[in-house]
Parts: C-alpha cells; structure tokens; sequence
C-alpha cells in the first residue's frame, strides 16, 4: 500500500500528512481491502474474498471485485459509486474519480470487463464496458461511455466515446485537468461555421463584382 499513499499525495492537493491519508481516504481503505479479498482469492479460500469485498462496498461506497487484477498506484478520488468488475484488469498509475465503472456487456462468461494501461486518468462517471483495451497514457473524460479499443495517448470524450485527440509519441506524466479536454463536436461546428464565414465572403465579393 506505499505506492498506493504516494499516489494520493502526488494526485491530490488537498492531501496533508499520511496519518490523515491513511484514516480518511475510503478509495485508499477500499485498495486495501481489495488486496486482503484478492489474497484470499488466491488462496482459493471460499466465501471470503467476496464477503471482504461486499464489506468494503458498504464501508466506502466503493465496489472492486477480489477477481480484479490491479496494478501499483492506483488512485480513487472521492470514490462513491465506483465499480470494477471481475475481470478488470488494470495497470499502474491510474486515477479514477468518483461514479466510475468498468463493467460487462451481458451474460457473457470469460474476459467480459475492460484492460486499462499506465497511466489513464478517468473522469467522474465514466463508463468503460466489454472486453476492450485502453492503451497507456489516456485520459477518458467526465461522463464518456467507452465501448471501443482506444489507443495510447489518446483523449476519449462523449456517449459513445470518440478519440477526440490522439498523438504518435509519448507524453509521460498525469494530468487531472478535465476543464481542457477537447469537444470534437464543438470542434466540427467551428469549422463549418469558418467554412460557411468564408463562402459568404466570397459571394459578397462576387456580388460587388457584378
């Protein structure tokens, strides 16, 4: 769980010393009782695993499968509502806000929930659903419903989710900021209306010209 404390002075300006961190963080109890849920888990103990988990859900508001596979410096901020599905699997140095889900997309058995890589950051009340891949280094925006492949280093906004911006090289780091995420709709209209600005300037001249 060191990493896990890292992760929370890294990522969150209101964090302030580690006894602190360590009493009143629920996404940081509910890591915690994850990893005791998915050691049992693997110890095949019956019962258990889920109990611990269901515990945890009522504790924090916080619902992580013991069957989860979840990487170092993971971090959970405010964290109601979040839920990680069985088989979830997750990398290092993510970051969910509050309301997150990484679910399925029906009765399938297998690998039915979403793989995350390094270093993704997921808005509040995003929605990752089915057995897709997020690449490292993406950020998915508030409220986005992603049921397709994205790539890395990518930005992902809306229902559906659309790339709405996606660079070849390497960008490390996190960034938390969802005020700056780009609307590829918005985007879209602006260019029309350019596009429509410029055929009016034209046809204002050719009308001159006459």
């Amino acid at each position: 769980m060191k990493r896990e404390i890292q992760a929370v002075f890294e990522r969150d300006p209101a964090a302030r010393n580690t006894f602190e961190v360590i009493l009143t963080y629920s996404g940081l109890h509910a890591i915690f009782f994850y990893r005791l849920s998915n050691f049992f888990l693997r110890l095949n103990v019956p019962a258990l695993p889920r109990f611990i988990s269901q515990a945890a859900r009522f504790l924090t508001g916080i619902e992580i499968h013991p069957g989860a596979r979840i990487g170092e410096g993971l971090f959970i901020d405010h964290g109601m509502g979040v839920v990680i599905g069985e088989t979830s699997v997750i990398g290092d140095n993510v970051t969910f806000f509050q309301g997150v889900t990484l679910g399925g997309t029906g009765k399938e058995k297998g690998k039915r929930h979403p793989t995350l890589g390094n270093n993704v950051v997921v808005g509040a009340g995003a929605k990752i659903l089915g057995d897709i891949t997020v690449g490292d280094n993406v950020n998915i925006g508030a409220n986005a419903v992603v049921i397709r492949d994205v790539p890395s280093n990518s930005t992902v906004v809306g229902v559906p989710g659309r790339i709405a911006r996606h660079k070849g090289k390497k960008h490390p780091g996190i960034t938390l900021d969802h005020t700056n995420l780009p609307d590829p709709i918005a985007e879209k209209i602006a260019q029309l209306q350019e596009t429509i600005d410029e055929i009016e300037g034209h046809m204002k001249c050719w009308k001159k010209g006459k």
